[in-house]
């Protein structure tokens, strides 16, 4: 299949282009600049430009571009440069795909679990309402900006992610020196649920949204069970053989990360429903299992 792929040199976009041309599929790869190679095309997601030749002959289009959540402070500014890159983006994409003369069969539209906001100690899965909050709203308007797409006919999932366990980037990337350097430990009193999925559970996924027809709307990209973030800890320090006994209290986050430590410190128990009903299996379904597949391999 030819797959285009918005968002390609990020975290779960680079292991997503790897994955499927591993398995002999053509993939475009959607850039800002001026491309470089014929698996390049070029879009201006703020501008509202998608070059159609890179989208003509797609049987599916994976959208994951969007600016880092936690990757700077959240100014006014950047907080409507993670609204924009979102929205505009995910617009430019939906209306370019809705003017092909033959659409793909499929978009799988980037989202993430901070859809429900803080959700405390209850359980929650794609039947859910969206939450409270800067996050929350942005995740509406974040797929509200695929309609486009879904008028014209073309079947559209949205991946709600939760926390990747990742090696190489995403907060697991930076939780990963810490505890080798013996120095982490909870966040806050520990006791909000984390929803994590492995790296390689995400990208299997995706896939699976891509190859299942069954599947459109919401679809939460979680492990089955979140745990607290005490649990999560406790279970790094376990792979990692190193002590987890400094906690960050609550006050020092809201000190270094401003608005953004109240999603770090919120709770978000969210459950893949959709995506075991479908009949997805895991590879790594519990946490120590997802914390050893981020590992280097020996």
């Amino acid at each position: 299949m030819r797959i285009a792929v918005t968002g390609a040199t990020g975290l779960i976009g680079s292991a997503l282009v790897r994955s499927l041309r591993a398995d002999g599929h053509e993939v475009v790869r959607f850039v800002r600049r001026e491309p470089v190679g014929a698996d390049e095309a070029r879009w201006d997601p703020a501008g509202g430009y998608v070059d159609p030749a890179g989208l003509a002959g797609c049987g599916a289009v994976v959208h994951l571009a969007g600016a880092g959540v936690g990757d700077h402070r959240w100014t006014a500014a950047y907080k409507r440069e993670i609204r924009d890159s979102r929205v505009l983006g995910t617009a430019a994409l939906a209306n370019a795909l809705a003017a092909l003369d033959a659409p793909p069969a499929v978009l799988v539209s980037g989202s993430a679990v901070g859809y429900y906001g803080d959700t405390g100690d209850r359980p929650v899965d794609e039947g859910a309402p969206a939450g409270q909050g800067f996050l929350p709203s942005v995740c509406v308007e974040w797929e509200a900006a695929a309609d486009a797409a879904q008028e014209a006919g073309i079947r559209t999932a949205f991946a709600r992610t939760g926390l990747v366990v990742a090696g190489e980037g995403g907060a697991w990337g930076r939780m990963f020196p810490l505890f080798r350097a013996g120095l982490g430990g909870r966040l806050g009193n520990g006791r909000q649920y984390w929803s994590y999925i492995s790296l390689r559970d995400e990208v299997a996924a995706l896939r699976h949204i891509i190859d299942t027809p069954a599947l459109s709307g919401p679809v939460n990209l979680t492990a089955p069970e979140p745990l607290t973030n005490r649990q999560v800890t406790e279970a790094m320090a376990r792979v990692l053989h190193r002590p987890a006994v400094l906690p960050v209290p609550a006050v020092a986050l809201r000190v270094v990360l401003g608005e953004f430590a109240e999603d770090v410190l919120g709770s978000q128990r969210a459950r893949p429903a959709r995506l075991l009903e479908s009949g997805f299996v895991f590879h790594d379904p519990g946490i120590e299992q997802a914390i050893r597949a981020a590992l280097p391999s020996p």
